[in-house]
């Protein structure tokens, strides 16, 4: 009996030291978003002719309706020097018809079309750019996913946050605003839950990167092997950033987020795009298993019993106070995070925040009972540490 007691009672204080960790995640993020995001930091502006030259690396498969117009505004950045490397895997993809359409429009700008990629290893980003990571001419490599659109500005952005001492910046995700309920559910998501673990990981010193938009030093690539030493993994942009970490390199984030602007999404690719990162999450980092307490339902139940436990609090009142509090912490992140008004009501961000929350333990549990990973054309089975083996199917 005296050890039922002890272990609950150690089991009320990690809920509490659970209440403490999550709500100074929620601290360190909304602080970080109101003094980083959409700031202009005037002592770290560069002069403008003095800004390094700067390779952009695109990855580009298929056509949505918006790629066009994001692809465009890479032509019309307000920025000294720079080259767009376009880069698609197959001659027949319509991208390339995408491509040669804006080279066409754009003569003066620096820009090249590369087809047909080369396989290094089993990720097909990887293989996608590797031709042009080979042609590229500058010593700043800038890879920027096919959906992000940008302003005139956002290179400018990116190049004064590389000081000597930094090796890597990036973009926080974030989405554009867009039609739908399904675009709501992703910027709410990416307001919200993924800031708030990806900015308070790395206030704390945990090198967290997603590869949408980031812009690298060649030279430190390559002392790891280049990028095509990172073709065997899935999630590349991971390895890339302990690479750069693991070699004494600072990262620093920019001021503007990284606008994902895709013209195909809905709730399904959605939940299926969650899924697949919690698949890497959990064979990359073993920790990974201990996520679902770091949700809002799942949190609130273990922290109210430890309340009741030790303060003998009613669970269920505690529970309900604790997810307001959280519900209205989250929609303080994403005004941050948005730099401004949502283009929603608070009854459309109210619904999206439950569903969302709702759908994360389903998500977890998919990602941890099946191995595989289907991702562009490709399917894959990953295995501990991140690397994964190519599905053929026969």
């Amino acid at each position: 009996m005296a050890l039922m007691d002890l272990a609950m009672q150690g089991l009320s204080v990690f809920g509490l030291g659970l209440f403490c960790v999550l709500w100074l995640m929620h601290l360190i993020s909304i602080i970080y978003v109101r003094l980083h995001l959409h700031q202009r930091h005037p002592e770290q502006k560069q002069p403008y002719c003095k800004l390094p030259a700067v390779s952009l690396l695109k990855p580009l498969k298929g056509v949505d309706p918006n790629l066009i117009s994001n692809l465009e505004t890479f032509f019309t950045l307000d920025y000294p020097k720079y080259e767009i490397l376009l880069c698609v895997q197959d001659n027949d993809d319509p991208a390339v018809d995408v491509c040669k359409k804006l080279l066409g429009k754009y003569p003066a700008v620096d820009a090249r079309l590369f087809i047909g990629g080369k396989k290094v290893g089993i990720n097909p980003k990887i293989n996608n750019l590797m031709p042009a990571y080979e042609g590229a001419k500058y010593g700043l490599v800038w890879i920027c996913d096919s959906g992000i659109k940008v302003k005139a500005d956002t290179l400018t952005d990116l190049a004064n946050q590389m000081t000597e001492k930094v090796g890597l910046v990036h973009g926080l995700p974030y989405v554009a605003d867009r039609q739908g309920f399904a675009a709501t559910l992703e910027q709410v998501y990416f307001g919200t839950s993924h800031p708030r673990s990806y900015l308070s990981a790395n206030v704390m010193g945990i090198k967290c990167v997603t590869g949408m938009s980031c812009l690298m030093r060649r030279d430190v690539l390559d002392q790891a092997g280049g990028l095509g030493a990172f073709a065997q993994y899935i999630a590349e942009d991971y390895f890339m950033a302990k690479a750069i970490a693991d070699r004494g390199w600072r990262f620093a984030m920019a001021t503007q987020v990284a606008m994902q602007n895709s013209g195909s999404y809905s709730i399904g690719q959605f939940q299926s795009r969650m899924i697949r990162w919690a698949k890497l999450r959990i064979n990359m980092l073993p920790g990974t298993v201990v996520e679902p307490i770091s949700e809002c339902f799942v949190a609130s139940l273990l922290i109210g019993w430890a309340a009741h436990h030790l303060f003998r609090c009613d669970i269920m009142v505690f529970f309900f106070c604790h997810c307001l509090a959280w519900f209205i912490a989250d929609y303080i992140q994403l005004r941050g995070v948005q730099g401004g008004a949502l283009s929603y009501s608070k009854l459309d961000y109210s619904l999206a925040w439950l569903i969302r929350e709702s759908l994360s333990l389903h998500i977890f549990l998919s990602a941890l009972l099946d191995p595989t990973v289907s991702w562009r054309s490709s399917r894959y089975r990953l295995r501990c540490g991140g690397t994964a083996d190519e599905i053929i199917d026969v």
